[in-house]
């Protein structure tokens, strides 16, 4: 058993799969990032969930959903991320 507190890549990691799982919607990661500081009570880059969201996302947990892009035709453009089922 680990002694201490959780670090902040777990804590933040859960924090992620429980926004997904109580989303109906996918969502981006700077959604997530918001969602994710106001229930930890502290500023969380979009930067850092996208680094766990790609983490989540190697190890099956996370799915990404590539959007066409809204104004070129034949790119991508946001992609939103739901868990995975």
């Amino acid at each position: 058993m680990k002694r201490g507190r959780p670090s902040k890549r777990a804590t933040i990691r859960k924090a992620i799969l429980e926004t997904l799982e109580g989303s109906g919607v996918p969502l981006t990661a700077s959604a997530m990032s918001r969602i994710v500081s106001e229930e930890l009570g502290t500023q969380i880059s979009w930067n850092t969930v996208q680094k766990y969201l790609r983490e989540l996302v190697e190890t099956n947990q996370v799915k990404p959903l590539l959007l066409p892009h809204s104004k070129k035709k034949g790119e991508t453009g946001l992609t939103v991320y739901s868990i995975k089922k």
